[in-house]
Formats: C-alpha cells, sequence, structure tokens
C-alpha cells in the first residue's frame, strides 16, 4: 500500500520534526529540498528519501507527487530577519513560487494526492488583544503600517494556494502560531535564555497576545488533519489558550527559577531588534488565535496550556 507523502521544505527545523513524526506513523517520506544530498531527520529514527528541487518550477521532482497520498508545503524563507527590500522579495518569493509550483505540479497528475497541505500564517488575522480570533474572525489589512508587509505576504500565499486549480484535492491552509520547541536558536531557547539573564520582564507593557502551539501538538495536528476528510479550507494550528505577553513572561521566569526580569519598553525593543538584525512585529503583534475548527471537529490538545508547555520544554532543556 502507498503510504508516500511529500514534504516540501522538509529540510527546516517543522520539516524535520513533521517528517520524523510521519515516518513513525509509517509514512514514507519524500523531501524536496534544494540540497541533493540525503539526510536523516533530527532523531536519526526515520531515514527519509530526499529529492531535489528549485522550488519554483516544475521539475522532475513532480513525480514524487502522483500518487502520494498527501502533499504538505512548508517552504518559506525565514521572517526573523530585518525587513529590507532584498529579505521582503525573498520572503515573498519563496512562499508564493513553491505554492504556485507545487499547485502546477498537482494538476498535472494522474493520480492527484488526495489531500494538499500548505503553510500560512496566524499574522492574517488584526491584532486583537479584547477577544479571540477563530477561523471566521476578520483579516488584517494591508493598511496597517507596522504589520503591512507582512499581511500582504500572508494574503498572496493563501491566494497562490487556493486559486491553484486541483479539482480532485482537498486543500488546507495552516496558519501556523509559534511552534514552541527546544531546538537550539528556535523561539522557546531564545526567550529562555533572556530570562535567565534577567531580561525577562513584560515586552512593551505585556498586554500582546500570543498565539503558540507545542511542537508535539504541532505534529499531531498535522497528522490528524491527513486522516480527517472533513477538514479543508484555513485552519488555525495554534493552541486554545493564547497568553498576554506578560503572563507568557511571568510563566517562564518561574520555570526557569528567576524571580525577577527587566521590562523592556517599545523603543528598547526597536534598538534591540536592529543590533539582532529581526523586527519588533515579531512579538508586539498581538495574535490572539485559537483553534476553532480543529476543536470543533474533535481534536484534542496534549499541552492546550502554555504552563504545560514550558514546564515540559523547560525539563526537556536541563536534560541537555
Amino acid at each position: 500500500m502507498n503510504r508516500r507523502v511529500v514534504l516540501a521544505g522538509g529540510s527546516g527545523l517543522l520539516g524535520r520534526m513533521l517528517a520524523e513524526y510521519l515516518g513513525a506513523k509509517g509514512y514514507n517520506i519524500v523531501v524536496l529540498s534544494r540540497s541533493p544530498k540525503s539526510f536523516l531527520v533530527a532523531k536519526s529514527t526515520v531515514t527519509v528519501r530526499n529529492v531535489q528541487w528549485d522550488g519554483c518550477s516544475v521539475g522532475d521532482w513532480a513525480k514524487e507527487i502522483d500518487g502520494a497520498v498527501a502533499v504538505i508545503n512548508l517552504t518559506g524563507r525565514s521572517v526573523n530577519c530585518r525587513y529590507n527590500a532584498k529579505n521582503q522579495r525573498e520572503i515573498l518569493e519563496s512562499r508564493v513560487l513553491s505554492t504556485k509550483a507545487v499547485g502546477d505540479a498537482i494538476g498535472r497528475c494522474t493520480s492527484p494526492p488526495p489531500i494538499w497541505l500548505n503553510a500560512s500564517t496566524a499574522t492574517i488575522y488584526k491584532h486583537s488583544i479584547d477577544k479571540p480570533m477563530d477561523e471566521n474572525a476578520e483579516m488584517a489589512a494591508t493598511t496597517d503600517a507596522k504589520d503591512e508587509f507582512s499581511v500582504e505576504v500572508a494574503m498572496a500565499w493563501e491566494k497562490a494556494f487556493f486559486d491553484a486549480f486541483t479539482p480532485k484535492t482537498r486543500k488546507v491552509a495552516l496558519r501556523i502560531s509559534m511552534v514552541l520547541v527546544d531546538e537550539p536558536r528556535s523561539v522557546f531557547p531564545v526567550l529562555r535564555g533572556l530570562v535567565r539573564r534577567g531580561l525577562g520582564g513584560a515586552l512593551a507593557g505585556g498586554k500582546q497576545y500570543v498565539s503558540w502551539i507545542h511542537h508535539e501538538d504541532f505534529c499531531r495536528a498535522i497528522g490528524w488533519v491527513i486522516e480527517h476528510n472533513e477538514v479543508s479550507g484555513g485552519i488555525n494550528v495554534a493552541a486554545p489558550n493564547p497568553i498576554a505577553n506578560r503572563d507568557m513572561m511571568r510563566t517562564l521566569r518561574r520555570v526557569c527559577g528567576v524571580p525577577f526580569g527587566l521590562p523592556a519598553t517599545g523603543w528598547m525593543m526597536e534598538i534591540g531588534a536592529f543590533f539582532m538584525r529581526t523586527e519588533t512585529e515579531l512579538m508586539l503583534k498581538s495574535r490572539r488565535v485559537v483553534p476553532g475548527r480543529l476543536l470543533r471537529d474533535g481534536f484534542e490538545f496534549k499541552y492546550p496550556r502554555f504552563e504545560q508547555a514550558a514546564d515540559e520544554l523547560e525539563q526537556r532543556m536541563r536534560k541537555q
């Protein structure tokens, strides 16, 4: 029985975790990557087959999609950078062009995959502090100066996805929130490092909400969507309890055993972001996103609250 899953962008952090998870569930994983070398996923428990592609045009890699049980596209240049013209172009093109290429490949299939999951972002919703945002919530406006570029990317990304003509393939846009994992240079270890250095206070007042998901629930949710034919359209891949930044930082101080953390004002964050070569929008926009579709359709989270996720990840990191 064919159990092939094609994973575009599988060499990134989320891709490696997902390849290992799905591989352990018995799927045969084919990773589309710009690197021609084979590789093992993070814990070396599952071997994947690596196929080269350029991320923007249909090539020989397209035959891997024909007859696959699922295609997952996670391709996209990291947004953890300064939004200069070059980086903006790469961020946008890496998402839109790869999505169009995958859609074109599916459209040419003799046996198209029954499901195509394409990465998107929780940034597609408007800044919200007062109310949670499920899949029926108001989308962000591209006229909001601070996050104008991010919203434009989100809209163009999903437009390329839903415009693709794939009538025999169920399509799911994964509006992914901040994924918490203990891998170096990912969000949780970076925040943990700030807390342990005494810099774990609220950011710019701390009222803004953070939508997040533990990496185990991220992988479990993707596997669940593949196996539940009733799920289609845009879904929020986020834990059901977004948390205000000040509460998040307080929780991190507790799990790290640090009693106090210096807060940071908006202008302090701007200076820090400049030297760290990133943008403050990533932490200042309030993303109070909730997984309405997942909860309605019966998905159960292992880590529904930030306190649970932070405790588990802290214990994991202390063993490293």
